[in-house]
């Protein structure tokens, strides 16, 4: 049995399979990933109360389904890639209510400016400014790698892409920004 204040995955995941001990597992789940995903979340979304509808229905989704979660990639992964695939589900839904083109997120970043939640500064709204103006898989891997500092093979995992790809796709993302700041100066 796992104490209190430690996490052992494999110990979770095999309670994870046995009933009795499957939903206080889950508790200890959502209670390791829930920060870890909802600033993922929040980094797409932009919007607290937007994230948090989101890392709830990740934990929904992850409920509903984890009998067909196997163990073959670590379960941060898992989630992960649910998270980020609800993220993009609610992104393309705003897209379409706001009529927006696929490359025009600015509805997102009106989100960001009028969340009460948000206290950054002015370069703090600049940053996301540039991270917004950049092509959704860029912006992933920039917000993956940049605020998670999450390892290119573990991204990997999650987004389906090669680390040679993403290393280019971070690189690429770095130097459009500083353009954007260049720019915007």
């Amino acid at each position: 049995m796992t104490s209190r204040n430690t996490y052992n995955e494999e110990e979770i995941i095999e309670q994870l399979h046995d009933p009795k001990h499957c939903q206080a597992a889950f508790g200890k789940v959502i209670e390791q990933y829930s920060q870890g995903l909802y600033w993922q979340i929040r980094r797409m979304v932009f919007n607290h109360d937007d994230a948090n509808d989101i890392l709830q229905n990740t934990f929904l989704k992850a409920w509903s389904n984890i009998d067909n979660f196997r163990g073959n990639a670590k379960l941060s992964t898992w989630l992960y890639k649910i998270a980020i695939n609800e993220s993009i589900t609610f992104i393309n839904k705003e897209r379409a209510r706001n009529e927006a083109s696929i490359d025009d997120d600015s509805f997102l970043l009106n989100n960001i400016e009028s969340d009460q939640y948000f206290d950054g500064d002015e370069a703090q709204v600049k940053l996301q400014r540039a991270i917004n103006s950049l092509p959704e898989k860029q912006r992933l891997v920039f917000n993956m790698r940049y605020y998670d500092e999450m390892k290119y093979e573990d991204m990997s995992e999650i987004l389906g892409t090669s680390v040679g790809a993403l290393k280019a796709s971070y690189h690429h993302a770095l130097k459009k920004i500083e353009a954007f700041f260049e720019e915007n100066d």
